[in-house]
């Protein structure tokens, strides 16, 4: 159950010593503990008995500890326990009676016992008589492998098993383990009167940031059989089942062993051992330096590079030989000496310095019972020096310094530092990231380290985190160069927080050192192109060719990419949603990157949403058509409206359709399960619908507006050309022929487009009530303004003089005089400027606003004023040289606009 010591030292041989202690050694060591140690001096005030009487009470010291208190309340019989025995293990330490394995050998056999009294006690406090079953404390660190700090924490990790564990009636096993552990943890770490017993670190559990401090022993299985990281390997080496239900700890370590030793040589583990390594250098940087505040555990040379120096090797070696697995760093180093992995004049320069250093540390936490491991100055280092028998701190740090220097070259001898490589805590990346030009530091500094972590799911396994170092320097640097780069940084962090995956797209980085430059920008300056890389990283497959900054195809070429290939109606779904999200962003990304004029741009987002609808919709009807068969004369027909009919589409914009049929209404379709004509065409519509906007493996698509159908949300999805005609010609509203302004036939046969056209353009030109259109469209007007006002400064669309005034003012127009009517607003605007009946004006406003609302979907979607990079951004893509001329060309246009406005009201 607890560790025992014959492993080390074999009990015959320890009796037969201690036998022979001389009590004057002990005598003087104790002087010397009184003089230089305040703890020790409290120590044998405390306990003058166990002072006095140290020399023969060595001969078993954890009996000598616990001798007589078994009747006081076990908090204090464990605190009185670790007075004695901290006393002894010291005096034996002092003396040179014990040698290092036997210090670190007993105190780890009191943790263990002190955390099995701990463990039985809180079982027994809340059911009484119950067997300590179905809970166990999994000893890790120095524990686990036997050796423990003088003045050390514990690493333990609780696990439980809900089926055995002792709980009160209607107690759930996880309630009653929490409860548990937290009551052991008080019981061993609480301060009182008499001090503590051990500190307890709980955070070497699985995801210790969100799991409970006890955990399922088949969930912590299952964790690390699938979920673990390699440091966690390593944390296993030293593991043993040390207090409670150890049957239960063994059977999880037997059940995770192949996790631990596995059979193939495990090169990768070197990188990432070596990559804590650096971590810890950079992050103790201050304690590096050989000298007073040298770090001995975590400083070059120290104690920590001779644990991993063995961990790597027998990480390498362990899975085909068992007899490499031992769990203490002097035992290790024994091993893999004799079994010739490393080399045996190394294993013992090793071991040596070991003893040494350790030994050390100990002095130093003996002073004042702190956790330590720094070298101090001045008169402190001196009486570090005097305990450990020598004459101050320069001869201290003379028998230190060839020890350090050994482990120093033999460690650094495993693989050569890359120069390359960034700096791997915050010392040293953080002047390498502000170099690169981020001015926020910490916050870069953290979120790096996260990556390095694993903390991310794409990010957990070697290969992954092995190709994100791979392309960490330039990817640093490009992010450095990208107009914001705290900003490219941030979004990148929540793409890589989202990813399944991440090996792919650090190795396309890798391949294509220009695309991290572009990717930076991205990053930097569109929030709405960086959340959908989040969404599909693949996204960045379309950029690696320079085709991604032309302009797209015309809609017939669009649909023959789209209609490529035999795929069934499922696959030609998600083949239309990847060309869409693909396009969709190259795309916007030629906006970012100054490729494109936004006008262009919108342009050819309207040609991609046409050939999605012909090409899903024509799909749906071959679909729907297997099961109902057609309509005889008849076919679907889908009228675009809004920006779609007009051409000028943003990365955001809903589809507007009107969905209409051509032929009688009653008839029927000549399928095998027949539906009537309205019904048919309503089910098909919906089928249509669905497919331009419900989301599939490969995302969504569009979302899909059908509001402007005749009756509105009130009436049918579908009506008939010719209720479609009745409606409009009889009982259509004002906003709805001004809707009809811009609508513009984009699904159907040639015949059922210029039929669907005829009377579009029949309504426009007069086959309407007569209404005061100027006054319905104030009256509109007013109310969107109450009930939809503009979202920010840059709202183009909603601001007083932005688009909606514009296209108000130009609809108005052009229903009252029946002229100028085109779906493209620009070519509206110049027939009726030619006419007299709008300023020319209008149309430099309409390019201006249409360019500044196409731009700030991408980069600013909230119409907030944005960053000074996204500024300048948003003046290069509307042709003006800074924020200042922007802010004066969009004062300019809206007064522009007003005017119009306000004219057409006067007027009409």
């Amino acid at each position: 159950m607890f560790l025992d010591n014959t492993v080390i030292w074999s009990l015959p041989e320890v009796r037969d010593m201690m036998a022979t202690v001389d009590p004057e050694t002990i005598a003087t060591a104790l002087v010397r503990a009184c003089e230089e140690s305040p703890f020790l001096r409290l120590a044998a005030q405390r306990e003058p008995e166990t002072a006095a009487n140290a020399a023969a009470l060595l001969a078993d010291p954890l009996a000598a500890a616990f001798d007589g208190l078994n009747d006081l309340p076990v908090a204090a019989r464990l605190r009185r326990a670790r007075w004695r025995l901290a006393l002894l293990a010291a005096l034996a330490d002092l003396s040179g009676a014990w040698p290092l394995e036997q210090v670190v050998g007993t105190l780890t056999t009191f943790a263990d016992r002190a955390l099995e009294i701990a463990i039985r006690a809180a079982i027994e406090e809340r059911t009484p008589g119950a067997d300590v079953a179905g809970f166990t404390a999994i000893a890790l660190g120095k524990q686990g492998s036997g050796e423990l700090n003088y003045s050390s924490d514990i690493d333990p990790i609780l696990l439980f098993d809900p089926q055995t564990l002792p709980t009160r009636p209607r107690e759930e096993p996880q309630e009653a383990a929490v409860r548990i552990g937290k009551r052991v943890v008080e019981l061993l770490q609480a301060r009182d009167g008499d001090g503590y017993v051990l500190r307890v670190d709980l955070r070497l559990r699985p995801s210790s940031e969100v799991t409970p401090i006890a955990l399922p022993v088949e969930a912590a299985i299952g964790y690390y059989e699938s979920a673990a990281l390699p440091w966690e390997r390593a944390a296993f080496i030293r593991a043993r089942a040390c207090a409670g239900d150890v049957a239960l700890g063994e059977r999880f370590l037997a059940a995770i062993a192949p996790f631990v030793w596995r059979r193939s040589l495990d090169f990768g583990a070197i990188a990432e051992i070596r990559g804590i390594t650096a971590r810890i250098r950079d992050h103790h940087a201050q304690g590096q330096a050989f000298g007073p505040g040298y770090d001995l555990k975590r400083g070059r040379g120290g104690i920590r590079e001779i644990e991993f120096f063995a961990q790597i090797h027998q990480l390498i070696h362990g899975g085909r030989d068992p007899a490499l697995r031992a769990p203490a760093t002097l035992d290790a180093l024994a091993a893999l000496g004799a079994a010739g992995r490393i080399d045996a004049d190394d294993a013992r320069v090793l071991a040596d310095a070991y003893r040494r250093l350790r030994t050390v540390e100990h002095r130093a936490q003996m002073i004042d019972d702190r956790q330590t491991h720094t070298l101090p100055a001045g008169d402190s280092l001196d009486r570090v020096a005097r305990l450990d028998g020598l004459a101050d701190g320069t001869a201290l740090l003379a028998d230190l310094r060839p020890h350090i220097e050994a482990v120093g070259r033999i460690y650094d001898a495993l693989e050569p530092e890359s120069s390359d490589r960034l700096p791997d805590a915050e010392a040293g990346l953080a002047e390498r990231l502000a170099a690169a030009g981020f001015a926020d530091g910490p916050s870069a500094v953290r979120r790096v380290a996260e990556w390095r972590s694993g903390g991310y799911p794409a990010l957990r396994s070697a290969p992954a985190r092995a190709a994100l170092e791979d392309v960490l320097p330039g990817l640093i640097a490009a992010l450095g160069e990208a107009p914001d780069p705290d900003a490219a940084l941030l979004r990148l962090d929540r793409m890589l927080g989202k990813l399944p995956s991440a090996i792919n797209f650090f190795r396309l980085i890798d391949a294509r050192p220009q695309l991290a430059r572009l990717l930076a920008t991205v990053l930097a300056l569109a929030p709405t192109l960086a959340d959908a890389l989040g969404r599909r990283v693949e996204l960045l497959d379309r950029l690696i060719d320079a085709s991604a900054l032309e302009p797209v195809g015309d809609v017939a070429e669009i649909v023959a990419a789209m209609r490529a290939g035999r795929l069934d109606y499922e696959q030609r779904l998600d083949h239309v949603r990847r060309v869409v999200a693909e396009t969709r962003f190259a795309l916007g990304v030629q906006i970012v990157a100054g490729a494109r004029d936004p006008l262009e741009v919108a342009r050819g987002y309207s040609r991609l949403a046409e050939a999605a609808i012909e090409t899903l919709a024509a799909a749906a009807t071959e679909e729907f058509e297997r099961a109902h068969g057609r309509v005889p004369d008849s076919e679907l027909v889908i009228l675009a409206l809004g920006r779609l009919g007009g051409g000028a589409l943003t990365h955001a914009s809903d589809l507007d359709l009107v969905y209409l049929f051509t032929g009688d209404h009653a008839a029927e379709s000549d399928g095998k399960r027949p539906l009537g004509a309205v019904h048919y065409y309503n089910r098909l519509a919906q089928r249509v619908t669905a497919a331009l906007s419900v989301p599939t493996a490969s995302g969504p698509l569009y979302p899909v507006d059908t509001r402007l159908r005749p009756s509105g949300n009130q009436g049918p999805l579908v009506v008939s050309l010719e209720g479609f005609r009745r409606y409009q010609t009889e009982s259509a509203w004002t906003w709805e022929h001004m809707a009809l302004t811009r609508a513009r036939p984009v699904f159907g046969s040639r015949e059922a487009r210029a039929a669907t056209q005829a009377i579009v353009d029949a309504v426009l030109n007069g086959a309407r009530p007569e209404r005061d259109i100027a006054a319905d469209a104030a009256a509109m007007r007013a109310e969107m303004r109450a009930h939809k006002p503009a979202q920010g400064p840059l709202d183009a669309k909603l601001l007083d003089g932005g688009l909606v005034d514009l296209e108000f003012a130009v609809h108005v127009r052009q229903l009252v005089h029946r002229t100028g009517f085109s779906p493209d607003l620009a070519a509206a605007i110049r027939v009726l400027a030619g006419e007299g009946r709008v300023s020319d004006d209008l149309g430099v406003a309409l390019e201006l606003l249409t360019r500044l609302i196409v731009t700030l979907r991408l980069v600013a979607p909230d119409a907030q004023e944005p960053a000074p990079p996204t500024k300048a951004l948003i003046a290069r893509a509307l042709g003006l040289a800074d924020w200042d001329a922007v802010v004066a060309a969009l004062d300019a246009v809206r007064q522009t606009v007003r005017a119009a406005w306000d004219e057409v009201q006067g007027d009409e």
